[in-house]
């Protein structure tokens, strides 16, 4: 190894992800364990400019591997997007003897280091943290797993009323782009529907599905949709819709919004964070920087940077088909 780096900062930037907290505790603990430096930027790039710096040791991080959201906060800056405010971050790192940056959070933060690493020269690394599950080169982001663990026993509960009542329940998940959450949780939870961007299922077939369902004896439906679908403009407008056309069906709208973001991480994301941290810190001190850690195959493997930004995660078509015959 050649660890020449002898101080490594990291930041959290965009929406926060359960998995946050263990993943800078992993960055932490590994630049301890190589006798690394390590700081901790609050509030992101913004954090960077204003030179929000604090120490971080391995007993800094204790008790943190549990909770969710992040203890450096984040925060979107339109400074950052600046010359003038990313001149400032270098200086302020360079003032603080920093050496290196990585960067937690999803496709916007690592515009922002890619730019940054062409201006200055500045090593960086991306460990990809955000619940849609939306960056190319890896199958799972940190907080993904958690979320779809919440919605599902949310979904859950939502089917007890549905049941009680002979309703029919459009849920909505977060998925402005895609929609590996919600068909992920439609399969999971068993829903009669799964509406996602990829797939435009249009009104007719909805409709369509709907009275089968209803015909083939279920007194109550669950459809899952994710935020970007393109149906309709709004949920509340397709439960419109479906009351115009469905009048048997009592229709009720349930939103999750922020509560997918929150809660204690899984096990499956404290694990993913503990790997790509130490990868993330392993790679900067063998010299190499703009590369995202990243799971695939179940291995933790690089994607440089520039590719993560532009490449676009795929939807399980496999998946979809499953969802089809289970449907039935």
């Amino acid at each position: 190894m050649t660890n020449k780096i002898k101080k490594i900062a990291v930041l959290t930037s965009g929406g926060d992800a359960p998995g946050m907290n263990a993943a800078i505790r992993s960055v932490v603990r590994t630049c301890a364990y190589y006798n690394i430096e390590c700081a901790g930027v609050y509030r992101g790039f913004q954090g960077m400019i204003e030179g929000d710096f604090k120490a971080f040791n391995a007993r800094s991080v204790k008790d943190i591997i549990n909770k969710g959201g992040t203890i450096l906060k984040t925060a979107r800056s339109t400074e950052f997007r600046t010359p003038e405010g990313r001149q400032k971050a270098y200086e302020s790192l360079k003032k603080e003897g920093i050496e290196a940056l990585v960067v937690i959070g999803g496709d916007g933060s690592f515009t922002g280091a890619l730019q940054f690493n062409k201006e200055f020269n500045f090593p960086v690394m991306g460990i990809p943290g955000t619940i849609d599950n939306d960056i190319f080169g890896t199958t799972h982001t940190l907080g993904y797993d958690t979320a779809l663990n919440t919605v599902v026993e949310a979904v859950d509960k939502i089917r007890d009323t549905a049941s009680s009542h002979n309703r029919l329940f459009f849920v909505e998940v977060m998925g402005r782009d895609v929609g590996h959450i919600a068909l992920n949780v439609g399969v999971g939870a068993g829903a009669e529907e799964i509406l996602i961007p990829e797939e435009n299922l249009g009104l007719d077939r909805l409709l369509e599905s709907l009275r089968r369902s209803k015909k083939s004896g279920k007194s109550s439906s669950i459809v899952i949709v994710a935020e970007g679908d393109k149906i309709g403009k709004t949920v509340f407008e397709l439960k419109d819709y479906v009351e115009e056309h469905m009048v048997e069906y009592e229709v009720r709208v349930s939103v999750l919004g922020h509560m997918q973001r929150g809660g204690s991480p899984s096990c499956f994301d404290r694990v993913l964070a503990s790997r790509m941290g130490v990868k993330a810190v392993e790679t900067i001190l063998e010299g190499q920087s703009n590369f995202m850690v990243g799971l695939i195959n179940d291995k933790i493997q690089l994607t440089p940077l520039e590719n993560a930004v532009k490449g676009k995660s795929k939807i399980n078509k496999e998946l979809m088909r499953v969802s089809d015959i289970m449907t039935t």
